[in-house]
This record gives structure tokens, sequence and C-alpha cells, in this order.
């Protein structure tokens, strides 16, 4: 069993930084971030491969996000620059405890966090 805890969301202006959270508990190889915005599929954002450290990034965010670990605290990043409107949405961190590499697959993903809510204005 694998919890997730999301924390960081908040309201920015467009042009502006956010720094997400996802302290996690329990084994797992892969941690996802993901975004679901009102009335959209939710979507891959990121992945990092928990012990190597390896990353996966979207094309949706382009070179904006960083997705980082911190394997003392079991806590894993996603930094977020110069943020747009369009990048309001429900921040989700999943865990793919059985993925042997890096994945943007949501179905890899079994387990899920409550969501940190991002909101960013013109």
């Amino acid at each position: 069993q694998v919890q997730l805890v999301e924390a960081g969301g908040g309201s920015v202006q467009a042009g502006g930084s956010l720094r997400l959270s996802c302290y996690v508990s329990g084994y797992t190889r892969n941690i996802g971030w993901f975004r679901q915005a009102p009335e959209k599929e939710r979507e891959a954002v990121a992945d990092i491969y928990f012990d190597l450290g390896t990353t996966l990034y979207a094309a949706s965010m382009g070179g904006r996000i960083t997705i980082s670990k911190d394997k003392t605290t079991n806590t894993v990043y996603l930094q977020m620059n110069n943020l747009k409107p369009e990048d309001t949405a429900m921040y989700y961190c999943a865990a793919a405890p059985a993925r042997r590499a890096t994945t943007l697959r949501t179905a890899d993903f079994m387990y899920w966090g409550q969501g940190t809510q991002v909101t960013v204005s013109s």
C-alpha cells in the first residue's frame, strides 16, 4: 500500500512559479505528476523513477517544469516556472509501484493523492 500527500498548490499570476511536493509513504518505483483542468481529461506532466532519479516529461509544459526527489524525506517535487493561465488545474501525484522504467501512462499508476489546486491568473 502506498499513500501520497500533495502540498504546495495555490494562486499565482502568470509568469510566477510554484513548487509542489508529494510525500510518499510505502515503496514505489515511480512517482508521476498529473493534472486535470475542469472538463478536461487527466494528463501526465512528469515522472521520476525513484531509485535512479531518471525522469520523463510530457510535452505539454515544455521546459517549464522540473521533477526531483529527496530520498531522505521520501518526497517528490514538481517545480513549475513561468506559469500560464492554461496551467490552471488540480495537480495529482501518483505511484506506479510495479513499473521498472519511467512512464507517463495513466494506467501504470495504481495509487493517487488527493490533489492540490493550482490557479494561474492573467
